[in-house]
């Protein structure tokens, strides 16, 4: 198996944390990849026309994007349990990996504002309403226990993980620890984890 990685992608990372978890992570090669939104990596379009990572190519053959396809695909290939397979657990877990993927994707809006697009046309009220969308699910995490219970672990409680991971590496002055402390409070625990312990590189 393979995939087109970045070491800051937190969706790449998101999948070989699935991976580490089911028990897969050594049987995964890294592919060097330079997907942007701008320049846009050639060598994986051919493979995925989004041009973006991760890209996954199973044993098989088989392209597979984006994370929440390939982490599903692990987790059945390494026989886990990330993902309930029926009923109400079923959709608590893919709402809260939505969340997750939410404020990723809010994050890496304002992440390109930043560093993609000329500082002539940054708009601030874009970047701050990306990440507000952090900002708003983490106080709804907080406001509601249950989603990040101790003990529970599946693709949705892994997404937040990987999300809080991605705030702190790119947006360290965002301090989201001193307005949700109860969030706080779970990812130091949650984090302690083998497989988010874990760092990868080509």
């Amino acid at each position: 198996m393979k995939i087109y990685f970045s070491p800051f992608s937190p969706y790449v990372r998101k999948c070989l944390v699935t991976a580490h978890e089911v028990g897969l992570d050594g049987r995964i090669e890294l592919l060097p990849s330079n997907a942007g939104p701008v320049q846009r990596d050639q060598d994986i379009i051919p493979k995925n026309p989004l041009g973006k990572v991760p890209t996954f190519i199973t044993d098989d053959g088989a392209v597979l994007f984006d994370s929440r396809v390939i982490c599903e695909y692990l987790d059945r290939l390494g026989g886990g349990a990330l993902f309930p397979r029926e009923g109400a657990a079923r959709w608590d877990a893919l709402t809260l990996q939505a969340l997750g993927d939410g404020i990723l994707d809010g994050a890496l809006l304002a992440r390109y504002e930043d560093v993609q697009r000329p500082e002539a046309l940054q708009w601030p009220e874009w970047r701050a309403g990306q990440l507000d969308k952090a900002e708003t699910s983490l106080a709804h995490l907080g406001a509601n226990p249950a989603l990040l219970a101790p003990g529970r672990v599946d693709i949705g409680t892994l997404t937040v993980a990987c999300a809080l991971w991605y705030l702190d590496l790119r947006f360290a002055g965002f301090d989201w620890r001193s307005r949700h402390p109860a969030v706080a409070l779970w990812f130091a625990a949650f984090s302690t984890r083998p497989s988010l312990q874990q760092t990868w590189a080509l």
